[in-house]
């Protein structure tokens, strides 16, 4: 069993899974699916006329939730008329984090940092979301800012800001999606994909995956309990990885003992960004 409500972030992020914050007999199906970690939606999931209803909802479902999984909430963006509400009303007990779409610039966090330190969440978290023009060219502002754990890229707010056309081969994020996860690893925090809205296509989903996991990203923005298993098996190493991995970090460390910072392993050349790849690998699964 996870414990929610243990305050530390030092977890692997591989699946994000949102659930709208009206739907109570959704949100309490969410431990089934044992995602990495949980997000309760105030903002897009929930229309405008349901917002009380879903902060009410967060409040009668969190308690239960936090003893079975890591759990968030998503508040509306801070300049619209429901994020006052969302902070002060909308954020229960027991809680990993705060996630918070639209973010812009290190004022901006500033400005949501106040909010929630008024409101008596001066420990929490939060989850930037980058999803506008200004949020993915001013990324780094954002990621670097302490307050700030984990960040996400979201394509669909992203495009319709840059007035652009959706893509299933997502040519028209791929750069965005770079900034991103650059501007996360300046900031040394998990970076998490986009969403794929159709939850019914695996095959893009694990196309995706493998995309965002070779660009640096950690894990996926999940918005169905089927992509879950999916996000989870994409960014964990595989057997095959962890066993080129031990092989080199083992080759590499007697090679410097005998003073050689560049060797060939199964016919490929080592030296010490390959070796730091291959601890990096060994470390996702023993933390």
């Amino acid at each position: 069993m996870v414990t929610g409500s243990d305050s530390s972030t030092d977890f692997v992020l591989r699946s994000l899974l949102f659930a709208p914050g009206n739907r109570a007999e959704v949100l309490v199906k969410i431990p089934r699916s044992a995602p990495s970690a949980a997000v309760i939606d105030l903002e897009d999931a929930v229309p405008s006329d349901r917002k009380a209803e879903a902060r009410a909802i967060a409040h009668q479902v969190a308690p239960d939730l936090v003893d079975e999984v890591r759990l968030f909430v998503r508040v509306n963006a801070p300049d619209t008329d429901h994020f006052e509400a969302d902070v002060v009303d909308g954020l229960p007990a027991g809680l990993t984090g705060v996630a918070v779409p639209k973010l812009e610039s290190a004022a901006a966090v500033d400005a949501v940092a106040a909010a929630l330190d008024a409101a008596g969440h001066a420990d929490l978290p939060i989850v930037a979301g980058l999803e506008t023009v200004a949020g993915v060219v001013d990324a780094r502002s954002v990621t670097t800012h302490q307050r700030v754990r984990w960040c996400y890229f979201g394509a669909e707010d992203y495009v319709a800001d840059l007035g652009g056309v959706r893509r299933t081969d997502n040519l028209e994020v791929q750069t965005a999606r770079a900034q991103v996860a650059q501007a996360a690893r300046l900031g040394g925090i998990p970076a998490i994909d986009m969403v794929v809205a159709d939850f019914g296509d695996e095959e893009r989903f694990l196309r995706e995956a493998e995309q965002a996991r070779a660009l640096g990203f950690s894990g996926k923005l999940c918005i169905h309990p089927a992509q879950v298993p999916l996000a989870d098996r994409a960014f964990r190493p595989s057997d095959q990885d962890l066993v080129w991995a031990r092989r080199v970090a083992d080759a590499y460390e007697e090679a410097l003992v005998r003073g050689d910072a560049a060797i060939s392993v199964d016919g490929a050349m080592v030296d010490e960004p390959v070796a730091r790849r291959a601890r990096a690998l060994l470390a996702e699964v023993a933390g």
